[in-house]
């Protein structure tokens, strides 16, 4: 499969997997990994990893795609292991990890307090979650995808897509 078929999420999966994953048996990964948790934008984009995530997603280089870019490399470098759980199911439920009104802010954050709030969401997550899923929610962070981490938060079963139906 190339570059081009994959989504955000499997592409940044690939990435974290390469990259950030093997931080235990790698000290490059290990250090990439820091750098990336405390970076700002000009340092995560000083990172040639980032820039080969970049081509992997096929960034054009526009503002907001490489807002995008940065977040995402900066977060993905947050999570230590995979699990198949996705980050907002994590962070819920019926005791959750992260409170409810934490959990509110988080749905109404943009920018870099977006950024803020998940770092810290994915810290209380005990830095374990679903990759591919964060990575494609963080690349497409819209209202459609807010209202998924809600029902996920809350452990409810989403409603379907309408615009499926036939008439």
């Amino acid at each position: 499969m190339s570059g081009e078929d994959k989504g955000p999420g499997t592409a940044a999966f690939g990435w974290w997997a390469e990259y950030i994953e093997p931080r235990d048996s790698n000290s490059a990964a290990r250090g990439l990994a820091a750098r990336l948790r405390r970076a700002g934008a000009i340092e995560a984009l000083c990172e040639p990893a980032v820039h080969k995530l970049a081509q992997t997603l096929h960034v054009s280089g526009g503002e907001a795609e490489t807002e995008k870019l940065v977040r995402l490399a900066c977060l993905l470098a947050e999570v230590r292991e995979r699990d198949a759980t996705p980050l907002a199911y994590r962070l819920g439920g019926k005791e959750p990890v992260l409170s409810r009104g934490r959990f509110e802010n988080l749905m109404r954050a943009e920018d870099q307090n977006l950024t803020d709030l998940l770092r810290r969401a994915i810290v209380m997550a005990g830095r374990r979650c679903n990759v591919g899923a964060l990575a494609r929610d963080l690349w497409h962070w819209n209202d459609r995808t807010r209202t998924r981490w809600c029902f996920a938060y809350f452990h409810a079963d989403a409603p379907q897509d309408d615009s499926k139906e036939t008439a």
